[in-house]
């Protein structure tokens, strides 16, 4: 009868070891909170990753965008800039080269002298006018939308370019007139009004 009771004991004793073991391991498969917030926190990680490389990569992108940007060294508008500058300081070198007008004694055998037409004011002279000529054409290739005339003589621009092309035309005609006059012609101060005129056209947009 003792032995019946041992083991009835016995087998209680596993049955209660069992459920204990079972209950651990249904312990053990049971989500948590915890668990929940691990694979929140690690979703979190991975967004904040992705972001992260999009910042780089939106920060590359800006880094190629913000690159320096060199303009080049010759264009349409620096050689117009750079003939109309020359124009004007050979039409200072013209003028300090012109030969003396006028006489104060004897000036019918002074105007009977032959005149030199090829001297080095007279060279100075056509070359000034050229140059004078290739400021205008070149302004008029690379600033032809400049001018507008609904804009009035107010308007920079359109002073620049009638200032500038009255300016190169004084210089023309006094060059022309002078060449081709036999004798010494008055021929200076229509000259230099050219080149003032030419002056102003560079201040104005200077």
């Amino acid at each position: 009868m003792k032995g019946i009771k041992f083991m009835n004991a016995a087998v209680m004793c596993l049955v209660a070891l069992s459920g204990t073991a079972f209950a651990q391991d249904a312990a053990f498969e049971l989500p948590r909170v915890s668990d929940a917030y691990i694979k929140d926190y690690d979703s979190f990680k991975l967004a904040a990753n992705d972001q992260e490389v999009l910042g780089g990569k939106s920060n590359s992108a800006s880094v190629v965008k913000n690159s320096s940007f060199e303009p080049p060294l010759i264009t349409g508008a620096k050689v117009h800039q750079y003939l109309g500058l020359g124009t004007i300081v050979l039409a200072g070198m013209t003028a300090l080269t012109a030969p003396g007008e006028g006489c104060e004694t004897n000036c019918a055998a002074v105007a009977q002298q032959p005149r030199q037409t090829n001297g080095t004011h007279a060279k100075l002279a056509k070359a000034t006018v050229a140059m004078a000529g290739a400021a205008i054409i070149t302004g008029l290739i690379t600033h032809w939308d400049d001018f507008h005339v609904a804009d009035g003589i107010a308007d920079p621009d359109n002073q620049h370019i009638l200032l500038g092309v009255t300016g190169a035309a004084m210089m023309a005609y006094a060059v022309n007139k002078s060449k081709n006059s036999a004798v010494p012609v008055s021929h200076a101060g229509i000259a230099e009004l050219g080149a003032l005129l030419m002056v102003a056209a560079i201040k104005i947009t200077w």
